[in-house]
């Protein structure tokens, strides 16, 4: 963990208690970087509506939407880019809101590199520390470690055009993090990379983030890579904040529709509320009346209407009848299939002519499918992963 001795000075270690893991959980906690009721116009267009946001120090956080939605905009923001047409951004409980980038605690990455070919990888990652004009024997010593930090001591020499895109990753965040500021933005970081690729600099990304102790903001379109790479994800839409939580709170007990089908993939049913009770609440499918019993934070009036939604990989399915306590059961037909190698997905038309859509694991090795097109099949869920949606 690192501190500052002022707003732009050099980080340096110091004994700073170890944060609480789940800061926001704290109300005596302090955020680091605070949003109070920031709006950001462009002409008639509003790109940001009001929001309000806290994030802890050493949080990796993700703000996660469609394009459009203003989280870019929020980033260029935080990083003095934009100015906000009102409201105010605090960082380290300092009023950054007028300040111009050079002076904030903050360094950004953006999803191009922008590095600069004519310039060998080390080159690059000095250019920031020759601009402040520090000793050549300072300026060496760090750019050693962060070369050792990124894995990249091996290819000091070479020319962004010799590398893969990996590796100009690396140099990209290199770069970033050697002038050690407080706060390190990402726009859409990896999205450049291959899928195999991706999936491996997340982790090398996470254990970067935890090493360093550097509070970290992505901006991502990208649904998986915030679930792997977040401590906790507020989606955006339409320039607000639909929900702010850890990934499992978002995926597992999204708040509205929106939610539901954007972070990831849901199958939703129309239905009416049977009865409440504190948190229990029983509802009927409409078209076949099969009664749910789940869970639900607030009490619903018996008769109103309401969604349920149920994640695929929540789905079992088989040939023959399942005998399960406190499942539901439903009955369809195979009118798709992908084959995935670990897992397949299924789309099952059901009697009353919904389509569900199921995830099933590849437990067995085998190379002819374990269900076909057309074949007649049973679904199957326990009711508690059944979300109940009013909006």
């Amino acid at each position: 963990m690192t501190t500052q001795d002022n707003l732009t000075g050099a980080a340096r270690p110091d004994s700073v208690a170890t944060p609480s893991t789940t800061p926001w959980t704290d109300a005596g906690q302090q955020p680091f970087i605070e949003f109070q009721s920031v709006t950001k116009r462009f002409g008639n267009f509003t790109a940001v509506d009001d929001v309000s946001l806290k994030i802890y120090r050493g949080e990796l956080f993700a703000i996660l939407g469609g394009s459009g939605c203003g989280k870019s905009t929020l980033l260029r923001m935080l990083a003095g880019f934009e100015k906000p047409s009102s409201g105010r951004i605090l960082i380290d409980s300092v009023d950054v809101t007028d300040l111009p980038p050079y002076e904030r605690p903050v360094n950004m990455m953006f999803q191009s590199y922008a590095v600069f070919p004519h310039m060998s990888v080390e080159q690059n990652i000095a250019y920031g520390l020759k601009k402040e004009k520090l000793p050549k024997t300072e300026i060496k010593q760090r750019v050693a470690e962060m070369l050792e930090l990124v894995q990249l001591p091996e290819l000091a020499k070479r020319k962004p055009g010799q590398l893969s895109g990996g590796q100009l990753q690396r140099v990209a965040l290199a770069r970033a993090l050697i002038k050690r500021p407080k706060v390190l933005l990402l726009d859409e970081p990896l999205a450049a990379l291959d899928k195999k690729l991706r999936e491996q600099t997340q982790f090398e990304l996470m254990n970067l983030q935890d090493q360093l102790g550097i509070t970290f903001v992505v901006v991502t379109h990208d649904q998986e890579e915030a679930m792997t790479l977040a401590t906790r994800i507020a989606v955006m839409n339409a320039g607000n904040f639909i929900q702010t939580g850890t990934p499992s709170e978002v995926y597992e007990f999204p708040q509205n529709h929106f939610v539901a089908d954007f972070f990831g993939s849901i199958n939703i049913f129309d239905a009416t509320v049977v009865s409440s009770t504190g948190d229990q609440v029983t509802v009927a499918l409409e078209g076949s009346g099969t009664e749910i019993c789940t869970r639900h934070a607030l009490p619903l009036s018996s008769g109103s209407r309401c969604m349920v939604g149920v994640r695929p990989e929540k789905l079992l399915i088989s040939k023959q009848q399942p005998t399960l306590e406190g499942h539901t059961i439903t009955r369809g037909v195979v009118e798709d299939l992908a084959y995935y190698g670990n897992r397949s997905i299924y789309r099952v038309r059901s009697k009353n002519g919904r389509v569900i859509q199921v995830s099933a694991q590849n437990y067995q090795r085998s190379a002819a499918l374990l269900l076909e097109w057309d074949d007649e099949v049973f679904l199957s869920w326990e009711s508690n992963c059944s979300v109940v949606l009013t909006e």
